[in-house]
């Protein structure tokens, strides 16, 4: 596994591959992340947070998982001087080997990018996850809505890791479930513990 030095940046909630994932950026640490990521045409990695907040505070000290997803710069407005609208898209995921703080309070690791899942079929139990969600990206369709849907094209309905990741985020489910599934290497398990989730 390919070992990469990277910026990071905790959430409460995990990206995901090939999910779309829109932040507003305000605070200095991440101002100046993203501009050096979009500078240098380089990703991020999102983690999620096991304790601390999404927002620094003196005295709080952020803890994470240490499994993420990258993060790839799609688009960037700054609305106004120490504001930016940014769109990201999931990239590989990785395990943090080693992190440390640094300047601004913004955190750096060591991370091993893990492969990307096989393209592996959904079996018929499982098919109606995915006709699920290609009823549901139609219907956004048809109402002109597709582009809030945190999903990005192609649309691979027929992969289990891909239909997995895509209900993954939008699940309205706890943080520490959706480590697990992003923490699960095999992609029909993770779409067979999605199905559980949606029954």
């Amino acid at each position: 596994m390919p070992t990469v030095n990277i910026p990071l940046f905790p959430l409460s909630s995990p990206l995901f591959p090939d999910s779309r994932m829109p932040l507003r950026i305000f605070e200095v640490r991440y101002l100046h992340m993203i501009k050096q990521c979009q500078k240098d045409s380089e990703p991020f990695g999102v983690v999620a947070l096991r304790a601390g907040g999404e927002v620094q505070r003196p005295g709080v000290d952020e803890s994470t998982y240490s499994i993420g997803c990258l993060a790839h710069l799609t688009d960037l407005i700054e609305v106004q001087p120490g504001l930016l609208m940014i769109d990201t898209t999931g990239g590989k995921r990785f395990h943090i080997e080693a992190s440390e703080r640094g300047a601004y309070g913004l955190w750096h690791g060591r991370v091993s990018l893990l492969d990307e899942d096989m393209a592996v079929d959904i079996p018929p139990d499982l098919q109606p996850l995915a006709d699920k969600l290609g009823a549901l990206i139609a219907d956004a369709q048809k109402q002109g809505l597709e582009k809030q849907l945190p999903l990005t094209r192609p649309y691979r309905l027929d992969e289990c890791g891909w239909v997995a990741n895509q209900w993954a985020t939008l699940l309205n489910i706890d943080t520490v479930i959706k480590v697990d599934l992003l923490s699960e290497e095999d992609p029909l398990a993770r779409l067979t513990k999605v199905k559980l989730l949606l029954s």
